[in-house]
């Protein structure tokens, strides 16, 4: 049962996204400021999406020969992370950016990737995400000319509303099998909805998308891999998901601890003269930090996982990649976990007035719930028990 090598990335990741990210924490002090006001209004954060790009960020995932940064994967993580603790919905946004860029670069032949990671760094190009290959309502009829025709509509399309560009899967009747494409998202046919309206994540952008007989040109398909290392790109997925729970659970326990020590109150029968000297709070406070630094440092041990099976290339091999897959599991079942608790012990830290609706403190909650139900952790905690049983790794599916 070796476990993931993780000394190359330790000692790369310093050169990594720093003149990127330079000015991230003035980008987040204005997601901050607005995070409570958006979350009650929903709708589309043009204004704070185009500091995100004007920050740089949308270029994270791009390799170096593209004009991109190269960016490590610990370091894009952070970066998600990061703002997840002020904002999870843009977090959302920047690392499925980050996602589309990746099934570009693992899908696209040497033309396509020169094409969109050329185009991602000089237009700045935001990407939504209409790849799902378990919805195929919508329909791709091939055109004889290696094109296709797109009739049909998909749903949970995150970042698609303001993109410029995206990917897409569709089911082809004719042989059985899904296909995949770029396309502009300003293409004749293409409608997105501004139909997302959940109690959480309420700015990802995340509504369905129709397409009426929507051309795609031969150029535009994407071969997906059958490789290890192509199906990395679930495993990017599944942390940038990972990376926005641990986010929620320290931005849960940031706006605790703002709120305890500006306005707690000591409890009558606790004998001390400030709620800060409550031996029950800070009980409970060490529990919500235990919590939240433990989802950080599975999240950054598979992180790490991820950037040296990354950096293999084609010649991963299946059995490194099931040990990521494995990493991948473990730290989102504890990041799922924190990301609940965390966000609702926020209540138990701060008492009743906390729940006052213009403080919008139950967002955490709410984004962790939508969020946490992607898909079921109880099929996580049975591929980690196998492991723990057997020495089995997870296989390859759509989730691991």
């Amino acid at each position: 049962m070796n476990e993931p090598r993780h000394a190359d990335a330790l000692q790369t990741r310093q050169a990594s996204a720093a003149p990127v990210v330079r000015d991230l924490a003035g980008l987040l002090d204005a997601l901050r400021a607005s995070a409570a006001q958006r979350d009650r209004e929903g709708g589309h954060a043009a204004q704070e999406k185009q500091w995100i790009a004007d920050a740089g960020l949308l270029t994270l995932a791009v390799p170096r020969e593209f004009g991109g940064p190269g960016a490590h994967w610990p370091d894009i993580y952070d970066t998600i992370r990061q703002i997840a603790r002020v904002d999870s919905a843009l977090a959302h946004l920047l690392g499925f950016t980050c996602l589309q860029v990746v099934s570009v670069n693992v899908w696209g032949n040497p033309e396509q990737r020169t094409r969109y990671l050329n185009g991602t760094v000089e237009h700045r190009w935001w990407w939504g995400n209409a790849v799902n290959p378990l919805d195929t309502r919508l329909v791709a009829t091939a055109t004889g000319d290696g094109g296709y025709r797109l009739d049909g509509q998909k749903g949970f399309c995150s970042g698609t509303r303001g993109s410029q560009m995206m990917t897409v899967s569709a089911h082809d009747p004719a042989t059985g099998k899904p296909v995949f494409a770029v396309v502009p998202t300003g293409r004749e046919g293409i409608t997105v909805h501004e139909d997302w309206n959940p109690i959480g994540q309420r700015q990802t952008d995340s509504g369905s998308v129709s397409f009426a007989q929507v051309r795609v040109e031969p150029h535009e398909v994407l071969d997906r891999a059958d490789t290890s290392y192509a199906s990395l790109r679930t495993l990017i997925s599944q942390q940038v998901l990972t990376n926005l729970f641990v986010g929620i659970a320290q931005g849960a326990l940031d706006e605790a601890r703002a709120y305890v020590t500006q306005h707690g109150r000591p409890w009558i029968n606790s004998g001390v003269d400030k709620a800060t000297d409550d031996p029950y709070l800070i009980q409970r406070f060490g529990e919500m930090r235990v919590q939240a630094v433990s989802a950080e440092a599975l999240a950054a041990r598979a992180a790490y996982a991820l950037d040296d099976a990354w950096r293999q290339g084609p010649s991963l091999s299946a059995e490194t990649r099931a040990r990521v897959a494995l990493a991948t599991s473990e730290a989102k079942i504890v990041a799922h976990s924190a990301a609940l608790d965390v966000s609702e012990k926020l209540f138990d830290a701060c008492g009743a007035r906390a729940t006052h609706a213009p403080l919008a403190l139950d967002r955490f909650w709410r984004n962790a719930r939508v969020h946490t139900l992607h898909d079921p952790i109880d099929y996580r905690v049975r591929d980690v028990g196998r492991y723990a049983l057997s020495g089995t790794l997870p296989e390859v599916s759509l989730y691991t």
